[in-house]
């Protein structure tokens, strides 16, 4: 197989995967795209670093994430992993958009490292050691940190009244 042969095949495969990866993290379409044409004209340039099998993907992952830190150095967009969260939420009870803003207010106060496991582990179905091979840690400080984000997470929305208890509505 050729140098593009397996560019070719690495992009047909990947390409939905990636591509809903800077969609969830981006707030245009524009800067989606661009996401995606680095991340995979790195992939082109680095082919040969490019890992076989299940690791491909992550690779891919952790290639998008560098890519989107580099952009987001101006403004962090997050509106795109709320409502997904706001989805995910949903499922378990019924979420009003007072709610939603609880939520949302909630997960900005977070730190970008644990918005950043956090998406994984929900928006991409990551395990604790594939977000390792993401972030660039081992899986025991993937889990570490996705738990602490999870705790911080869940104090935030404890601690701070929904606006729907805080209009008088119970």
């Amino acid at each position: 197989m050729t140098q593009r042969d397996r560019f070719e095949a690495i992009y047909d495969a990947y390409y939905p995967a990636v591509h809903q990866y800077a969609a969830r993290r981006t707030g245009s379409p524009d800067d989606t795209a661009d996401i995606i044409s680095e991340t995979f004209l790195t992939a082109w340039r680095r082919i040969g670093d490019v890992p076989e099998g299940d690791r491909t993907l992550l690779w891919l992952y952790g290639v998008a994430r560098r890519v989107l830190a580099n952009q987001r150095r101006g403004a962090t967009r997050r509106a795109v992993l709320v409502d997904r969260l706001h989805d995910e939420l949903a499922a378990a009870r019924p979420v009003t958009p007072v709610d939603l803003e609880h939520v949302r207010a909630a997960f900005d106060e977070l730190p970008e490292r644990d918005r950043e496991v956090l998406a994984l582990a929900c928006w991409e179905e990551l395990t604790s050691e594939e977000i390792a091979e993401v972030v660039g840690c081992t899986a025991i400080a993937a889990r570490t940190r996705l738990h602490r984000a999870r705790k911080r997470l869940a104090t935030l929305l404890e601690r701070r009244p929904s606006s729907r208890i805080a209009m008088g509505e119970s």
